[in-house]
């Protein structure tokens, strides 16, 4: 099985990744590679890692260039891949990378991105309950944004086994630079990043809110509100991500005053997160003392997790790491990708890191 990919905003951090494993999937030949300003230019010029696709020329991101591939993949500015997206064939599998089409309330899309809502295609999370068979045989595919990527994957296992409170969930996240995009920007440039962190978003007012309660709240069945804090680390990829929820006191019961022999309110919790994810090809709860670091991620497609238990004031502490590129963006897409043609899920994907 030969499949046909064309990437559009190809001069880009996520086009590139997502070229960048594409180009190592056996099952894939890479056909049309967009972008828009960048159109013209020879892609080695933009992209220097893609020593394979170093002398394909960057065409215009349009239908006609796109159409006629299997999967289109669009890694283009919020607010850009709808238009697009509405005008390839229906049989074509397109995979959004932007935010277009990862809301399901059209309100909270037009209250935080201010346009009009696209509409709602499958979430490309595989790891949430039931995603798969929404991916299975899918033709459009949202992939989630970074920050969702790891938050949802840090709380899916408490909010989605009853283990958690709703109403006080605070996850602070610090994302390296390649985040924000390749756009020139001050406040990105080496001299203001190096040696500082900086928090942004602040106030319930990034982007991805809604997308973090929108995720938890399908987990569990229960209207989740999330405080959401971001912040600039001076690295360039990578994102750890720190989130705490109040237990529930049924839980903390049973732990603590059950039978003889009953687990205590921090084992029972580690259970139902390793429980969870014990046959998730890409998701791994630490051993106990270990915790996750953006570093061991890096280039890969894996997430690292750890957690532990605050008794004094009842909350569950979960530590994620992922490398926002990958796992949080292209990674996903592919994983995605290869769910929905029936591929094996971990094919041209890969949970080894860079070091050092």
């Amino acid at each position: 099985m030969t499949i046909s990919v064309a990437v559009s905003g190809a001069s880009g951090y996520a086009g590139g990744e997502v070229l960048r494993l594409l180009a190592g999937h056996p099952d894939v030949t890479i056909g049309a590679i967009t972008a828009h300003s960048n159109a013209g230019a020879r892609l080695g010029e933009l992209q220097p890692h893609l020593h394979a696709l170093a002398d394909r020329l960057l065409e215009e991101t349009t239908v006609e260039n796109l159409a006629g591939h299997d999967v289109v993949f669009l890694a283009l500015p919020h607010g850009a891949s709808a238009d697009l997206a509405a005008r390839l064939p229906a049989e074509t599998l397109v995979i959004d990378a932007g935010a277009d089409h990862r809301l399901e309330d059209s309100a909270a899309w037009e209250k935080f991105y201010g346009s009009p809502h696209a509409g709602t295609w499958p979430y490309g999370l595989p790891e949430l309950p039931g995603a798969r068979d929404k991916l299975a045989n899918a033709k459009r595919i949202a992939v989630p944004g970074c920050y969702p990527t790891s938050s949802l994957l840090a709380l899916l296992p408490g909010f989605s086994g009853g283990a958690l409170l709703p109403d006080d969930v605070v996850i602070v996240a610090a994302s390296g630079t390649s985040g924000a995009g390749k756009a020139a920007k001050v406040n990105l440039i080496g001299s203001e990043v190096m040696g500082s962190m900086s928090p942004y978003g602040v106030g319930g007012g990034h982007r991805h809110t809604p997308e973090i309660e929108q995720g938890l709240a399908n987990a569990s069945g229960l209207d989740v509100k999330v405080s959401f804090t971001p912040t600039l680390a001076p690295m360039s990829r990578g994102i750890l991500t720190t989130a705490t929820a109040k237990v529930a006191p049924d839980l903390i019961a049973r732990a603590a005053g059950g039978p003889a022999g009953t687990e205590d309110v921090a084992a029972a919790l580690r259970r139902i997160w390793v429980d969870a994810y014990a046959d998730e090809p890409f998701v791994h709860v630490l051993p106990e003392g270990s915790w996750p670091s953006t570093k061991s991620v890096l280039g890969s497609n894996y997430v690292s997790l750890q957690l532990a238990y605050d008794p004094r004031v009842g909350r569950v502490i979960v530590c994620c790491a992922i490398d926002n590129l990958t796992k949080g963006t292209a990674g996903g897409a592919v994983q995605s990708m290869n769910i929905a043609l029936g591929l094996a899920e971990a094919t041209g994907l890969t949970i080894q890191g860079v070091a050092p």
